[in-house]
This record gives C-alpha cells, sequence and structure tokens, in this order.
C-alpha cells in the first residue's frame, strides 16, 4: 500500500481488481481542507484512460513488478513477441500496450520488460535508437532562414523530422521519450 500523494509517473496500481499504469499526477493542497492527487491512469486490460481523484493520504494498492531484460523478435499482426535474454523464456502482448511506441520496435532491439504474473504489462525503450531512413521528401533549395526540416519514413515505419541534409538510406539516431532527431548514427 502506498499513500495517493506519493503516487509517481509509472507506478502500477490495482484499483477496484484491475491493473493501471500512472500517466501524470497533479497535486492540489488549497489553502483550507485536504490535499488531494489528481491521477490519470492507463487500463493495462483494456487500453482505456482514467481519471481518478484521491486524498493525499488516502491508502491505494500498488504492485511490485519484475523487471527483466528482454529483446523484441517480432510482430505477427496481433501480438508483440518479446524474449527474456538470461532465461531465453518468451512472451507474447498485445499491441495496444505499446500503442504509439510501436514504431519505434525494431528486431533484436534489447528493452526492459515489466512483468506481473507472467504476463508483460509495461516496458521501458532504450533513449536512444539508430534507425536506418526508407523514404525521404525531396529538399526543396531556399527557405533556410530558420531551422528547416523535412518528414522522412525509417524502415520501422516511424515518421520523424529531420534536417534537409539526411536522404534516403542515412542511419539516424531518434530519441524514443518524444519522437526527435538526434544526429546521424
Amino acid at each position: 500500500m502506498i499513500e495517493a500523494g506519493d503516487l509517481r509517473k509509472g507506478t502500477t496500481l490495482r484499483v477496484d481488481g484491475n491493473l493501471y499504469r500512472v500517466m501524470t499526477t497533479t497535486y492540489n493542497k488549497p489553502g483550507r481542507g485536504k490535499a488531494t492527487m489528481q491521477v490519470s491512469m492507463y487500463d493495462l486490460k483494456t487500453g482505456n484512460t482514467v481519471n481518478r481523484l484521491w486524498g493525499a493520504e488516502e491508502k491505494v494498492d500498488n504492485i511490485y513488478v519484475d523487471n527483466e531484460d528482454g529483446e523484441y523478435l517480432y510482430n505477427d499482426g496481433t501480438f508483440l513477441h518479446f524474449m527474456n535474454k538470461s532465461t531465453f523464456e518468451q512472451y507474447e502482448c498485445a499491441t495496444a500496450l505499446f500503442a504509439d511506441d510501436i514504431g519505434y520496435l525494431k528486431e533484436g532491439m534489447e528493452l526492459e520488460l515489466r512483468i506481473f504474473e507472467g504476463q508483460i504489462i509495461d516496458y521501458v525503450l532504450p533513449t536512444k535508437v539508430a534507425y536506418t531512413v526508407a523514404e525521404a521528401e525531396v529538399a526543396i533549395a531556399g527557405d533556410t532562414a530558420g531551422k528547416v526540416t523535412k518528414r522522412v519514413k525509417t524502415d520501422t515505419g516511424l515518421t520523424v523530422q529531420v534536417p534537409l541534409f539526411v536522404n534516403q538510406g542515412d542511419v539516424i539516431e531518434i530519441d524514443t521519450r518524444d519522437g526527435s532527431y538526434l544526429g546521424r548514427g
């Protein structure tokens, strides 16, 4: 059990029998009255976002998960398949768990998996990953007074804004936290 005032992003909770991952928290302490914690949570089963308000001193049921080093194997269209690097045990999870982050996955990528009762419930991507540019817009000479970028598509299908000098076939590094271009890989 943990006090609601101590909740942070990434904490896994059990509320009414369902598992949730905390996405954002907002602490509110009015001049009079009790402090509250507004929490936005991701339902790990349904993929819905739920907002909840607790008193800062209320107890909530946080659960402990195992962190394992995993390797991304493949996507079969419905499930993503991973392997524990030390035990070679394989896991699968619904593609909905990764949502928009699915474009960052590439075969052989190492990442941290969070496992609860034999199921993947969360993950941590590496901060910096190199991708090959599969498609690139043609750069237009001229308008170069400011920071000029163009859109490219990587070999995993991820769309990224990059400087004009990046071409098809180049290897680029992307920050997985915000999808920004870091440099050539």
